[in-house]
């Protein structure tokens, strides 16, 4: 089947259009750092950014620094100044630096461990919706040697946000048994959106803007639905009329007739409402009664 011209013109510019709304859509359903298990939504976006975390592990006459540094939405950028061999690799969103220390000897770098990997993330999600409340976040990484078996161990980052809806406090490490680290923290991150602290309390609106909200937008979506399906039946119908017939101009219109005829069917609409609504006058006799 050959496409004619005007056909063709129809279809580049419909098609288009479509892809954008539904790539608009795609974008909206797939926000970064929304993470969602079951039928609750969290909003990671609090917690977003790279953070450090120190632990000081005392093994005199030597201490050992673990520092993470992470970021739970992206991946973490180089370090300027430190060589590329003291510093995770590319992709990595969960590093782990043990630095030992010792009086009147310069510091050494013993271990970089990539937690957390982009290649190998494989994001892990689950949560507790009765208390406490809170969201468990799991990120893979690749192996690295166990010093005590030097063996390739898998990694993994444990995360688990505790659902504290009026602050954030600073993220502690917990343990690392060389293979799994689990990292707490205590942010508004890990209350879901059907918690009750989603609407504050000075705001007894709350659940009515969201339903306005809900209702405006399934309002603006009949109307595109609306749109699409008019601009279908005109696009296929012209052709359908071009293909049969050999239509030009205005005769690719489909039911041309029918269109033709609309606007004076609603005037016919209008003039009839008009008259049943337009008040009748009352006529005085002057008291007379027709006998």
């Amino acid at each position: 089947m050959i496409l004619r011209p005007h056909i063709i013109f129809t279809i580049s510019f419909f098609v288009p259009f479509l892809c954008h709304i539904f790539a608009v859509r795609a974008d909206e359903s797939s926000e970064p750092c929304r993470i969602k298990v079951d039928s609750f939504t969290f909003d990671l976006t609090q917690v977003a950014g790279e953070h450090i975390v120190n632990r000081t592990q005392d093994s005199p006459p030597t201490t050992t620094i673990e520092s993470l540094r992470f970021n739970l939405c992206a991946e973490l950028d180089r370090l300027d100044g430190i060589p590329d061999k003291d510093q995770c690799p590319s992709g990595t969103q969960a590093c782990l630096t043990k630095v030992n220390m010792r009086e009147n000897e310069p510091d050494r770098v013993v271990s970089v461990i990539p937690l957390a990997q982009k290649e190998k993330l494989e994001p892990k999600y689950a949560m507790s919706s009765s208390s406490p409340k809170y969201l468990s976040v799991q990120l893979h990484g690749p192996e690295y040697p166990n010093p005590l078996t030097s063996f390739p161990t898998p990694q993994l980052l444990n995360l688990t946000l505790f659902c504290e809806p009026q602050e954030t406090s600073s993220p502690k490490i917990i343990a690392y048994d060389f293979s799994r680290l689990d990292l707490e923290w205590l942010s508004p991150a890990g209350c879901s959106f059907k918690d009750d602290n989603d609407v504050p309390k000075d705001d007894p609106k709350g659940d009515d803007s969201k339903e306005e909200e809900q209702v405006g937008s399934g309002i603006g979506w009949f109307f595109l639905v609306v749109l699409l399906a008019f601009v279908g039946y005109f696009g296929l119908g012209a052709y359908y009329n071009y293909s049969t017939y050999g239509a030009r101009g205005l005769d690719l219109i489909p039911h041309r007739d029918f269109w033709r005829e609309v606007p004076y069917m609603i005037g016919d609409v209008f003039s009839h409402l008009c008259s049943n609504i337009r008040p009748r006058r009352s006529v005085n006799r002057g008291g007379y009664i027709a006998v």
